[in-house]
């Protein structure tokens, strides 16, 4: 009963501090959508004040008088490749390191996460090099390839992570049965890894969807901008910010990550956590 008593101001004290740190991260989120809802005269008022009534002046505006509509087409465009490139390459992959075990397996485990080491901004260069002299610059390509390199170690970490733990007998028993080895990826491994994928496509999202440095650096079209790149054009002459436009033009551009965890959080946690301890 001491125990039970003594712990309770530990519990309230860590709720607590539980509580104001989702404030602390919840606050900007709300207060960028609060502020997409006001008017140029409650804008230039207080920050902190909530909106008087729902504006949607600010949403409108950037849906028929910007390029934002063509920059979501072109973040959908690149993210959809990516996620595509990612899981197509690196479900493979895992199942050749973790089920095939060839002599090399380990190396190639290692070779992959050597790539987690390498900055990105250290392959900035070389890279806009070589787009430029094989015509690669402004194009989808330019930004899907290098996206699709430097995430698939993790990816191909997590389905590895995941995989090894599948037990080798349900392997042995499709291949006694004439299965082959891509038979036995596609048809049990890969449906097997559902979870492992959501969590690859919902993490890898987040980052493809929210990419500036290579938006930035080898889009100059401004056709072929991303959304990330693309929210520079609320900024006018003379430094001018439309800033309904902008709060407005921002939530637009995070709604689709907030959509995607909301919906898939339980499977993003599930696939994060399999693997981790053996059933």
């Amino acid at each position: 009963m001491t125990q039970l008593t003594a712990g309770k101001p530990l519990r309230v004290f860590f709720y607590t501090l539980l509580i104001i740190i989702v404030l602390i991260q919840i606050y900007p989120i709300f207060w960028v959508i609060s502020s997409s809802l006001k008017t140029s005269e409650e804008l230039v008022q207080a920050s902190y004040t909530l909106p008087h009534s729902f504006y949607f002046g600010n949403y409108i505006r950037v849906l028929t008088e910007s390029k934002l509509p063509l920059y979501f087409l072109n973040s959908i465009i690149v993210a959809v490749s990516v996620l595509l490139g990612i899981v197509v390459i690196g479900a493979p992959v895992a199942f050749a390191i973790s089920k095939l075990r060839f002599k090399q397996s380990k190396t190639l485990m290692s070779f992959f996460l050597m790539g987690m080491m390498i900055p990105i901004f250290a392959s900035l260069i070389p890279m806009f090099r070589i787009y430029n002299v094989v015509g690669l610059r402004n194009t989808y390509l330019s930004l899907i390839l290098p996206q699709i390199g430097f995430n698939l170690p993790i990816s191909i970490y997590l389905y590895v992570g995941f995989m090894k733990f599948i037990p080798d007998a349900i392997h042995e028993a499709a291949v006694i049965d004439g299965a082959g080895a891509f038979q036995v990826f596609s048809r049990i491994i890969f449906p097997m890894s559902k979870n492992t994928t959501i969590t690859v496509v919902t993490y890898n999202f987040v980052f493809v969807w929210n990419e500036f440095t290579f938006a930035n650096t080898f889009m100059t079209k401004s056709e072929m901008k991303t959304l990330p790149n693309g929210l520079n054009d609320f900024i006018g002459a003379m430094g001018f910010v439309d800033w309904g436009a902008t709060f407005a033009a921002i939530t637009l551009a995070i709604l689709p990550t907030l959509v995607i965890y909301f919906f898939l959080n339980k499977n993003v946690m599930e696939g994060m956590a399999a693997g981790a301890v053996k059933s």
